[in-house]
This record gives C-alpha cells, structure tokens and sequence, in this order.
C-alpha cells in the first residue's frame, strides 16, 4: 500500500520537477557565496586599494583573509548542515555574506577591512558546501554529474556581473565607488538569501517527491541504505590516493587564485586597459568559463579523471606563464582564454574521483578533506603574491610562480596519480 502511494505521488508530480528549482536556488547560493563573495573583489581591488592606500602585501591579504574564514569554516559546515538541514545553513550563511559585504564599504580602515573579508569567507563555504551537497540529495545518479556543472557555474555568473558592473559603478560614483560597489554586491547577496528561506527545500520527500532522474523503487534502496550503512571515515582519511589528490588540488588553489585574485588589476595598473576594458575582459571570461565544468567533466567521462586533470593542469599552466612573461594584447587575451575554457573544471573533475574512488557515502567526507587542501593553497597564495608585487614593484613573477606550481605540482603530480575504485 505504502508502495502504490509512493508510485501515485510520483505520477502526480509536476512537469517541472521542482528539483529544478533548487538547482536554480544552488546555483544562485554558489553565485552570492563565491561569485560575488571571493570574485567581486577582483574588480573592486584597485579602487578599494586606491581608496585606502594599501600595499600591494595587503590587498593580498585582504583576500587571504577571505579564504581563511573560508578554510576555517569548510570543515564545519557540511556537518551543521547535516544536523540542521542545508536549507538553514545557507541562508544563514548568505545573510552572513550580504552583511559582511556591506560592512567592507563601511570600513574606514584595513584592519576592520580584513574582518569584513573574513566573515564574507565564513558565509561563502557556510553557504556554499552545504548547497553542493544539496546535487546529491535532489538528483539521481545519473543526473548529478549534469546538475553539478550547472551548479559551479554560480562562479561564472558572478564574473558576468562584476565584470561590468563595478567599473559602471565606479564612473558613476568616483572615489567612493569601491564603497558603493560592495553595498551593491551586498544588496543581492541579500536577494539570494530571501529566495532561499522562501523556497529552498533540504530533500525531495519533504514535498512528496523522489530526486530527479531517479524512479521510487532506487529513491527508497537508497534511503534504506543510508540509514542501514556507517560510516568508514578510515576509508577516506587513510587512504594516500587521497593525500596524492588533496597535493594536486593545493596546486589548483595556489595558482588560480592568484591570477583570478589580481588578473583586473595587473591589466589596470601594468597592462595599461581601463578599467572597462579590463572588467570586460573578466566579463567575457565569466561568460566562457561557464561551459568549462562540461567540457572536461565529459572529457573525463571518456577517456578518465586522470587525462582531464593532466589536461587542465596544462593549459592553466600555460595561461598563467603566458601572462606572466607579456602584456601583448595577443598573450593576454590567450591567456584569458585558456583560462576561460579550464576555469572551473578542476572542482567538478575532484567531485568525479571522490564518488569514484568512495563511493556515493563516503564522497562528500572525501571532497571535504580535498577541499580543505585547496583552502590551504587560496589562502597562501594571494599573500604570497603581493609580497612579492611589493618586493618586485609588479606581480608578473608572481603569475610565472602560479604557472610553475600548475605545471609542477599539478601536471607532475597528475602523471604520477594511480586510480582504482576503492569503495562502492
């Protein structure tokens, strides 16, 4: 009886599965989080700088800052996340983000800057590892891949924003325009988190649904076998595959951030673009990059994680010498684009290998602990940069150090990777 109730409800839903609004729902959350949260400071950052006369070491550190609340607070949020539920956390966290933002315009100083900037870290991993996590809960196995490059492209969005937005701003508004830009990126981080306490949803049977792509009968094995199953955290943190894999995504962290931290910047202050013509570059790098997760999550679809990790590592590292040894319009724009093609791939192929080396349970502890070797590397990275743009009056040796660290850490490193499924 139970099972024919099941199946009615299932008939009964709705063209539109309503797990499509929450993938709308996470792609905003990661949007709020991260693309405006991490990635709206890109275009704010020479202004911001201008206004409150920093070094190129402290700007640096402000995005530091970011990232360490970020690192501090990833650990923690999948857990509360699971005990609360998704739903509130994010939007707690979003509410965190918007305020925090806000409070950055505020800050007449930098040493109550750099709070702003760690707390907008603490609300962007609040809000975004517990809206990841929500791909697994609203869609099917056969989905998820999908639903998760959709999901990442949050990021993207926020580059399309801010690439035309901040430098708008700033014309319109002057000396104060960095000022007004982080209340603008406030206000819609603020958006988000309205739209997410009124129609997020932590699980599809709380409205009478099974996930997306998924029939009744593997909704119900698969809730049976959560309750039924524990844990094997030795599986996860013992395993040196997976310490092989967190070494290779520290690479990722290190050097991305740093060129995405400082890319506006370098082309304002050294390669000689506007503003406009340097937050349309970021524009139109958003806009490309949104497709990468799909280009190289198929790619290791066919031929493997390992061929698309060497791949990406690759071409990033190219991008990033490139950048580093010329200003040629022709090398920066190359670069951009490889960038642009590889931008987010790197999360979505770690997310792959963590479900295919441990399986569907044991995945999201896998990601978490990769995840917090890349914080490590985002956090180092932005600092290290502007120490040395202070110490060498320029940051291209800084982007040649992204590059070697790409090439070394990440394509060596990818050759040298052995995988095997290892957990079901």
């Amino acid at each position: 009886m139970e099972q024919t109730a099941k199946t009615a409800t299932a008939k009964a839903a709705p063209r539109l599965h309503y797990g499509l609004i929450v993938l709308t729902l996470i792609v905003l959350a990661v949007f709020g989080s991260l693309g405006l949260g991490r990635f709206g400071y890109t275009s704010i950052l020479p202004a911001m700088q201008d206004g409150l006369k920093l070094t190129n070491t402290q700007t640096g550190e402000l995005q530091s800052w970011n990232l360490v609340g970020y690192l501090l607070t990833v650990v923690f949020a999948g857990v509360i996340a699971a005990r609360y539920g998704p739903r509130l956390v994010v939007s707690i966290a979003l509410l965190l983000v918007a305020l925090a933002m806000t409070a950055t315009g505020l800050f007449p100083f930098f040493d109550a800057a750099r709070l702003g900037r760690f707390f907008t870290g603490v609300g962007g991993a609040g809000a975004n590892v517990p809206a990841m996590a929500l791909v697994s809960a609203w869609f099917g196995a056969k989905r998820r891949g999908i639903a998760a490059g959709i999901a990442v492209a949050g990021s993207s969005i926020g580059l399309m924003v801010t690439g035309p937005l901040i430098p708008a701003i700033l014309n319109q508004y002057g000396a104060e325009g960095w000022r007004v830009s982080w209340y603008a990126l406030g206000a819609m981080a603020l958006g988000v988190f309205v739209l997410c306490v009124l129609f997020l949803r932590n699980r599809p049977d709380e409205i009478g649904l099974t996930p997306v792509g998924e029939s009744v009968a593997e909704s119900d094995k698969r809730n049976a076998e959560k309750k039924a199953s524990s844990l094997d955290w030795g599986l996860v943190y013992k395993s040196r595959v997976l310490w092989h894999l967190a070494a290779i995504y520290f690479a990722f962290g290190f050097s991305y951030i740093i060129y995405s931290t400082f890319f506006v910047k370098y082309l304002v202050k050294e390669g000689g673009l506007s503003a406009g013509g340097a937050g349309t570059l970021w524009l139109q790098v958003g806009i490309v990059s949104t497709i990468s997760g799909f280009i190289w999550g198929s790619i290791s679809d066919r031929w493997g994680r390992r061929a698309g990790l060497l791949c990406v590592f690759m071409l990033q590292g190219i991008a990033f010498l490139v950048f580093g040894f010329s200003r040629d319009l022709l090398a920066v724009y190359s670069s951009a684009a490889l960038f642009a093609l590889t931008a987010w791939s790197i999360p979505a192929l770690m997310a792959a290998l963590s479900g295919d080396l441990f399986g569907t349970r044991l995945a999201p502890a896998a990601l978490g602990l990769l995840t917090i070797a890349m914080g490590l590397g985002q956090a180092i990275g932005p600092y290290l940069a502007g120490a040395i743009a202070d110490a060498t009056q320029s940051f291209a040796l800084a982007f040649v150090i992204a590059g070697i660290v790409a090439l070394v850490l990440g394509v060596g490193g990818s050759l040298a990777l052995r995988v095997s499924k290892t957990a079901t």
